[in-house]
């Protein structure tokens, strides 16, 4: 499989087979992550068209990444959502069920409960921040590492170690509260293997 750097040197040469291949990696799981922040189909497919629009002005330009193209298209993306969001006046829903319907890889777990499924979206959609549910998306459904997911979201390190804590303690408290014991939360760390570590 051709690098990163191999790919975009050949997209500044303006290679059509490479931008074809980055197309082809990254289109469908950015088309995701921003389907499950602003809840909209045609919106989230208008995102992912932005990014790649501004990749392509970006290396032809002689600018852009020179690595970590995944990172790039996430945080690009990631900043268009949140100008999307600030322009509308309203907050980026979360379509939990949706979320877990769609990602069977990052859940393999089996969800047997229809209740649990509506505390799970419930608390998700009402008792988290908005850094909140950003974080727990790209930390545990699109498995970045805490160093990716800090430069996707313009913040430090330590800062989103702390984001992710709060995030998943107000998760847990909320479904134990709601006689939940057994979360999918508690799991999904222990699966992630990058949930701790950067």
């Amino acid at each position: 499989m051709e690098t990163d750097h191999t790919l975009l040197s050949a997209a500044r040469k303006r290679n059509q087979d490479a931008w074809i291949k980055i197309f082809d990696l990254y289109s469908s799981s950015l088309y995701n992550y921003a389907l499950r922040l602003c809840g909209d189909p045609v919106l989230a497919d208008h995102i992912v068209g932005d990014v790649f629009a501004k990749l392509f002005d970006q290396l032809a330009a002689g600018k852009g990444p020179e690595s970590n193209l995944r990172s790039y298209l996430y945080e690009t993306a990631y900043h268009r959502i949140v100008d999307e969001a600030r322009y509308a006046k309203r907050r980026a829903p979360l379509e939990a069920a949706i979320w877990l319907h769609q990602d069977r890889l990052f859940v393999s777990l089996r969800v047997e409960d229809e209740i649990l499924f509506q505390e799970i979206q419930h608390a998700i959609r009402h008792k988290l921040t908005e850094d909140q549910r950003h974080v727990i998306i790209l930390r545990f459904l699109e498995q970045f590492s805490l160093r990716e997911t800090a430069t996707i979201l313009g913040k430090r390190v330590d800062h989103v170690k702390v984001i992710q804590g709060r995030a998943l303690v107000t998760l847990r408290k909320t479904l134990e509260y709601n006689g939940i014991r057994k979360t999918v939360l508690s799991s999904l760390v222990r699966q992630t293997p990058q949930a701790i570590g950067v």
